[in-house]
């Protein structure tokens, strides 16, 4: 093998190996989500801005991020403890249930 090709494989071969670190690094957080002992917060419906939900909700949805609307209340996002039903948005306030439209 030729000096040349030693360092093309070598840099595919990292190309390949951060492509892969980075796919996995998108999906930990995700995980991370849907933890059910995430201390200190809850799961509020109705606060998420389009976007910035944390996990499914409904039909057409998959997880973080997938919300189309601001405070659609299918789409959770969590809060401190005790702190959801507090939040005012221009559709109410938060709620620790979906909210159906």
């Amino acid at each position: 093998m030729t000096a040349k090709a030693t360092i093309t494989s070598a840099s595919l071969a990292g190309a390949f190996a951060t492509a892969l670190a980075l796919i996995a690094a998108q999906a930990a957080p995700a995980a991370a989500h849907d933890s059910p002992d995430t201390p200190g917060k809850e799961k509020c419906y109705g606060v998420a801005l389009k976007g910035q939900n944390d996990c499914a909700a409904g039909p057409g949805t998959t997880c973080a991020g997938s919300s189309k609307v601001d405070y659609d209340g299918a789409h959770w996002k969590f809060v401190a403890k005790g702190a959801c039903e507090t939040i005012k948005t221009p559709h109410g306030t938060g709620s620790l249930a979906p909210i159906k439209s």
